[in-house]
């Protein structure tokens, strides 16, 4: 049967850190074989950008036999699907077509759209990680019949609570009993925020935000930080948390913004960060969702059945999509990271369309 997509595609690339975005003819992989753009975590260029993509499924490959089978439907030509991926180039999301194993996609659920549901597989991915891994609570699958964990009563502080990560972070605590989770956002978002499940809120543009936290819970034992800048979240916390608490923060962490005229200051390690400042007793731990397939269950299960099953349930809302139109897919990509630049999402996902095919 003759191949149903192209030879060659157009991919969204950096030539090298923070060199203005190129499209670039790029070879389709057969199926048988912010950060990334301005900061200094790539040394291999041109490099294709982007972690999360939906689209549908041109062709496919044969069954791995190393494998360990999905338990949903399988896939067929034309089906909706979505992903997070990231350690080659070819699965990359900011291109015509990607190539990709089939335990790093799920089926796109008929209730949603593709432009909702873009936005879920790596902040998800990112959250199940970080409650799991990063601060070892847990989340069994599938979810038991009136499930109550074991620290269901413990406060659970996540900070960032309205950003893409922060949310589902909330959203999944919720659905499996945590019942005390504390969310730091903006005042706008507490509304929406107590609906999904955070017992008590804090606005961080209130001078006062860190005494109100320490008079609201004495020791919060699981703290989340999902933003990772120095001075906006990792000062405040170090007032916070308390020997015994374990902190889990999302990197790269950031201790410069992107600028249009500066490049970012990143780092991976939290513990070059504000080092003199932690009370004795924390535990710092990153949280990397590049790292989340070392879950033998979840690399097999979390993309391909659990975020599927997750979403078709509506026990999971996705990110509210903010969408890039016009012009061509080097000029969405374009606006997409200047409004990264100025910090301009709040409460939401930039989505774009890759393709005008």
């Amino acid at each position: 049967m003759a191949a149903s997509y192209p030879p060659t595609h157009a991919a969204v690339v950096t030539f090298s850190q923070r060199a203005p975005l190129s499209i670039l003819d790029v070879p389709t992989a057969s199926p048988a074989d912010l950060h990334q753009a301005d900061g200094n975590i790539i040394n291999d260029y041109p490099f294709i950008l982007g972690c999360s993509f939906a689209g549908t499924i041109a062709a496919l490959g044969p069954e791995d036999p190393n494998a360990v089978p999905s338990q949903s439907s399988p896939l067929t030509v034309g089906n909706r699907v979505t992903g997070f991926a990231s350690s080659q180039q070819k699965q990359n999301g900011f291109q015509e077509y990607v190539t990709i194993p089939r335990n790093l996609l799920g089926h796109i659920p008929e209730n949603l759209s593709m432009e909702s549901a873009v936005t879920v597989p790596v902040n998800l991915v990112t959250a199940f990680h970080a409650i799991t891994h990063s601060l070892g609570l847990d989340l069994p699958w599938p979810l038991p019949s009136h499930y109550v964990p074991e620290k269901a009563d413990v406060p659970i502080l996540v900070w960032g609570a309205a950003g893409s990560v922060g949310n589902y972070a909330i959203q999944l605590l919720r659905l499996w009993g945590y019942r005390n989770v504390l969310g730091v956002a903006r005042k706008k978002h507490h509304l929406d925020l107590g609906r999904l499940g955070c017992r008590q809120l804090f606005d961080h543009t209130e001078i006062s935000v860190t005494e109100q936290i320490s008079a609201a819970a004495e020791h919060i034992p699981y703290i989340l930080d999902c933003i990772g800048h120095v001075d906006g979240t990792l000062r405040p916390l170090s007032r916070i948390a308390g020997a015994g608490s374990i902190l889990a923060i999302v990197v790269p962490i950031i201790i410069r913004h992107a600028t249009s005229d500066e490049a970012p200051q990143l780092s991976l390690d939290p513990s070059t960060i504000l080092v003199g400042e932690w009370v004795g007793g924390i535990q710092i731990v990153p949280a990397m969702a590049f790292f989340y397939e070392q879950n033998e269950f979840f690399k097999w299960h979390l993309q391909p059945d659990i975020i599927p099953a997750l979403l078709q349930s509506g026990s999971i809302q996705p990110n509210r999509p903010r969408i890039i139109g016009g012009g061509n897919l080097l000029s969405r990509a374009m606006q997409a990271l200047i409004l990264l630049r100025d910090r301009a999402p709040s409460g939401e996902r930039l989505v774009w369309r890759v393709s005008d095919s």
